[in-house]
C-alpha cells in the first residue's frame, strides 16, 4: 500500500488548519514519493506552517496624546469620534505611540487614523499617509510684485481639477526624479506615465494657489498647497496590496487601513525609497508652477521654501512617524527642513508661517490647517437649512449671497468656473480656535503671516457633468 500524508496528518501532528494546507501536502507527499520517511514528509510540510500571528493589542496600550479641546458642542461631538477612531487604531501590533492635533477630523470607519493624526510605528502603513501622499505646502517670495500679478500669473500657468495636462502641454519633471520612477517597481508603468501627465498640475478639493503680503516685510508671496496627484495615489494602492498581503499573514486581526509593510524586508525598503521620489516629485512640482509665474512676469523670487504634512517620517530611535494631516515640527524632519513651516487656515485668513516646538505630547508635529467639524456634504446639508434650499440644493442666487458674504475684499477665484461652498471658509473650524490651540499646547510659534489678497481653488468642476445636469432635471 502507497503511504501518503493527509491532511488529518498534519493536525494530528499539532498543525492549526488553513489555506497553507495544500502546498503543504504536495511538498510531503513529493518526500514520499522519493522514498523519504514520514518524519522527513512531516518536516517538509511543517516548513509551511505560517509563523503565529500577532494579536492586537489591549486598548489603552498605547500612550494618545490629546492636543485638541472642543470649544462648543459640534466639535465636542467631532473630539468624540477622533478620540475614538484613535483608541482603535492605536491596538494595532506595531503602533507605539500616537497624538491627536488641534485640527483633527475623522477620515474614514473607526479605527482609520484621523485628518490630524500622527502615529509613531515600527513599520510603514501606507494608509496612514493616504492616497494623497506628501500633501504639502511651498511659499516663494516675490518682492515688488504687485498681488494681482501675481494671482493673474498662476491663474494663467496653473492646472485645477480632474486628469492632468493636455498632450502637447506636458511638462517633465528632473531627469533625475524619472530615473528614480524608472529604477523602482512600486513606481514603473502607470505611475510614471502619470507622473508625467500630472506634473504642473494641483487636483481639486481643498488645493489652492493663495497670493498674499508677508506681514514682516509687505512684500507679496505665492503659497501653493496640493500633494503627489495621480503618481501618489498609484503607489498608495500598489503599498495597500502588498501590506495587506502582510497583515494577512501576521495580523489578520488589525483593521484593513493600519495594514503594515515591515521595515526590514525588500517590500519595506523599495516602498520607503518611491516614498522619498514621490516627495521629490511633489516638491518639484510645486516649484515649477512658482517658476513659470515668475517667468510669466519677469519676476525674481528672494525666498522659497516647503514642507509635506500628508508623510511618514523616520526620526533617530527607528521609528516611522506618520503625519496624516500634520506638519512636522521637529529639528531636522527631512535634508531640505528649513527651521519654518507652512500651516495655511482658510481661504479668508492668514497663513501662519511658524517654527516648530518638537512638543513630545505633539510627537514633534503641529497642525496642518484648520480642519473641519462636519463633512463637505453635512456642511452643504447645513448651508441649505440656513439659506431655505429647496430639495435641489441652493440657488445661484443663495450662492452669490454666500460668496459675498464670506469673501468679501479678496480675489477668491474657482478654476472651473463654479465656486466650490464646501471649500469657503464657514466649512472650517474657527482659525482663531485653532490658532489659539497651537499657542496653548505649545505646538510652534507663529514667527509671521501672509496677509490674504486672493486665491485660485478648482471649484466644482463637477457641477456641470451631464449626470449632475440630469439630475438637477
Amino acid at each position: 500500500m502507497i503511504e501518503i500524508v493527509s491532511g488529518q496528518d498534519l493536525i494530528d501532528a499539532g498543525m492549526p488548519q488553513g489555506k497553507w494546507f495544500r502546498p503543504a501536502l504536495d511538498a510531503a507527499n513529493k518526500v514520499l514519493s522519493e522514498g523519504g520517511s514520514m518524519d522527513v514528509a512531516i518536516a517538509a510540510a511543517r516548513a509551511f506552517q505560517p509563523a503565529p500571528t500577532v494579536p492586537l493589542r489591549r486598548e489603552g496600550d498605547i500612550k494618545i496624546y490629546s492636543n485638541i479641546r472642543a470649544e462648543n458642542a459640534f466639535e465636542h461631538e467631532n473630539v468624540e469620534k477622533v478620540n475614538a477612531t484613535m483608541r482603535a487604531l492605536a491596538r494595532t501590533p506595531v503602533v507605539r505611540a500616537a497624538a491627536i492635533m488641534p485640527d483633527a477630523c475623522p477620515a474614514g470607519p473607526v479605527g482609520t487614523i484621523p485628518v490630524g493624526g500622527v502615529v509613531a510605528s515600527e513599520a510603514i502603513h501606507p494608509g496612514m499617509h493616504s492616497a494623497d501622499i506628501c500633501c504639502s505646502m511651498a511659499i516663494s517670495v516675490f518682492p515688488g510684485v504687485d498681488p494681482k500679478a501675481l494671482l493673474d500669473a498662476i491663474h494663467s500657468v496653473t492646472h485645477f481639477g480632474p486628469g492632468g495636462r493636455a498632450v502637447g502641454q506636458q511638462i517633465k519633471p528632473s531627469e533625475a526624479t524619472l530615473a528614480a520612477f524608472h529604477q523602482n517597481p512600486y513606481l514603473t508603468g502607470a505611475a510614471l506615465n502619470v507622473g508625467i501627465e500630472h506634473f504642473g498640475t494641483q487636483g481639486d478639493g481643498n488645493h489652492f494657489a493663495y497670493v498674499g503680503t508677508m506681514k514682516s516685510t509687505g512684500e507679496t508671496a505665492l503659497v501653493t498647497h496640493h500633494g503627489s496627484r495621480a503618481p501618489g495615489a498609484r503607489l498608495y494602492e500598489r503599498g495597500m496590496k502588498v501590506a495587506n498581503k502582510f497583515r494577512e499573514l501576521l495580523s489578520p486581526e488589525t483593521h484593513r487601513e493600519n495594514a503594515w509593510i515591515p521595515a526590514d524586508t525588500e517590500e519595506g525598503d523599495q516602498y520607503w525609497s518611491a516614498l522619498q521620489t514621490i516627495r521629490q516629485w511633489t516638491k518639484e512640482n510645486h516649484y515649477i508652477l512658482h517658476d513659470m509665474a515668475a517667468e510669466k512676469l519677469s519676476a525674481k523670487v528672494s525666498d522659497r521654501f516647503w514642507n509635506e504634512h500628508n508623510f511618514v517620517f523616520r526620526k533617530s530611535d527607528g521609528l516611522f512617524y506618520h503625519g496624516k494631516g500634520a506638519t512636522p515640527a521637529f529639528d531636522g524632519w527631512a535634508d531640505d527642513a528649513t527651521d519654518l513651516t507652512i500651516i495655511p487656515l482658510n481661504m479668508a485668513e492668514p497663513i501662519l508661517i511658524v517654527r516648530g516646538s518638537n512638543a513630545a505630547h505633539g510627537l514633534g508635529f503641529s497642525p496642518h490647517g484648520a480642519g473641519r467639524n462636519f463633512s463637505r456634504s453635512a456642511h452643504m446639508r447645513r448651508l441649505g437649512e440656513e439659506y431655505g434650499a429647496d430639495q435641489r440644493g441652493l440657488s445661484p442666487n443663495n450662492m452669490a449671497d454666500i460668496m459675498a458674504k464670506e469673501t468679501a475684499g479678496l480675489d477668491a477665484r474657482f478654476f472651473s468656473g463654479n465656486a466650490d461652498m464646501s471649500e469657503l471658509p464657514s466649512a472650517y473650524k474657527s482659525a482663531a480656535n485653532v490658532r489659539a490651540q497651537i499657542e496653548h499646547y505649545g505646538l510652534a510659534e507663529v514667527v509671521d503671516e501672509v496677509i490674504p489678497f486672493g486665491s485660485i481653488m478648482a471649484g466644482d468642476w463637477q457641477r456641470d457633468a451631464p449626470w449632475r445636469k440630469k439630475k438637477r432635471r
